[in-house]
């Protein structure tokens, strides 16, 4: 499907006046690599417009190993009021982001990737209601919160069991004010799950993230908050393979539990942050986690989405077949 240069500089302009909402003195660095030269200067020209300046920082070191970078340059933000990743990958949870954060920078993940080559500020997702995904949010978190126990149960197979005892909810809708200074393009809610805890087997039947759609779907078998195994299929098999890049048993950790919020989101193996951001999915953080909240360290984060969950939060259900519902009230 062919873009109009007009839609994408929509997407552009969404991101500096809508979710950045950067003002004229604060300095705003775009950190992305060759491939997506076009993008960052739409975004550079649309700060220029708000009478903000902005650099562009150039990644040599691309792909999915672009956090170990921003780990070991853990100050390399210093200076900048406003940080926008625009790389293949996310890097809102490295070390370097997270210190940006802590100085009280904005900081917006907006991971360019996408596998059918069309630039990622040209897709529709980019246009969700802002207020709509964050009332959404609201009402998911308030239970997560109060929870200690979810269950996540689906018609394809999968029956998942997380625990978020001391953990808080968060929520990512693009606007990095809402997020508390930082967020993401991937509208969603998020709960940061205990690490060493979680149970069960997913059936993923939307998409495995970074690499793509799914053909068949993959059974993974979890215990003691890892991956123990996944099915022997085509698609199981490129999922085995991609977290074996890595070459760190980290990244088979399960660390964060998100809930799809997009109502203008697709599903459909495209582009991995409209994927997890889709209503009517759940997906499933690996790796790192440390900025949403958690304690794990990995060399990286990568998710896998499932469709049509029904979520439970200590036995309250909270979401039928990917739809939000509002439990009725306990009653002691």
């Amino acid at each position: 499907m062919k873009q109009s240069m007009e839609r994408i500089k929509t997407g552009a302009n969404i991101v500096i006046k809508s979710w950045m909402r950067l003002k004229p003195w604060e300095n705003l660095l775009i950190v992305t690599s060759n491939q997506y030269i076009k993008e960052a200067q739409l975004l550079k020209q649309c700060a220029a417009k708000r009478g903000a300046r902005a650099d562009l920082m150039i990644v040599e070191r691309t792909g999915k190993q672009v956090g170990v970078f921003f780990d070991e340059q853990e100050d390399i933000f210093r200076g900048y009021k406003a940080i926008i990743g625009a790389t293949d990958y996310s890097i809102v949870t490295t070390k370097a982001a997270k210190k940006a954060i802590e100085r009280g920078s904005k900081f917006l993940s907006l991971p360019l990737l996408t596998g059918d080559g069309r630039s990622l500020l040209g897709y529709r997702f980019l246009q969700m209601d802002t207020k709509k995904s964050k009332m959404m949010a609201q009402v998911i978190m308030s239970y997560l919160d109060e929870g200690s126990t979810i269950d996540v149960r689906t018609s394809a197979g999968t029956s998942l069991k997380f625990y978020t005892r001391n953990r808080s909810a968060g929520f990512f809708n693009g606007v990095v004010k809402d997020g508390g200074g930082y967020s993401s393009a991937s509208i969603e809610a998020y709960v940061p799950i205990e690490e060493t805890m979680t149970k069960g087997t997913m059936v993923v039947d939307g998409s495995l993230g970074y690499i793509g759609g799914v053909k068949e779907a993959v059974q993974v078998e979890l215990a003691a908050g890892r991956i123990t195994q996944i099915a022997d299929n085509e698609d199981g098999q490129r999922l085995q393979a991609y977290i074996e890049q890595y070459t760190d048993e980290g990244m088979y950790v399960a660390s964060e539990l998100g809930i799809g919020l997009n109502s203008y989101a697709k599903c459909r193996g495209s582009s991995y942050i409209e994927d997890e951001s889709a209503y009517g999915t759940f997906h499933i953080g690996f790796g790192r986690n440390l900025a949403l909240g958690g304690v794990h360290q990995a060399s990286g984060h990568f998710d896998i989405v499932g469709r049509d969950p029904d979520i439970y939060v200590d036995n309250r259900m909270i979401m039928e077949r990917g739809k939000i519902i509002v439990p009725e009230p306990q009653v002691y």
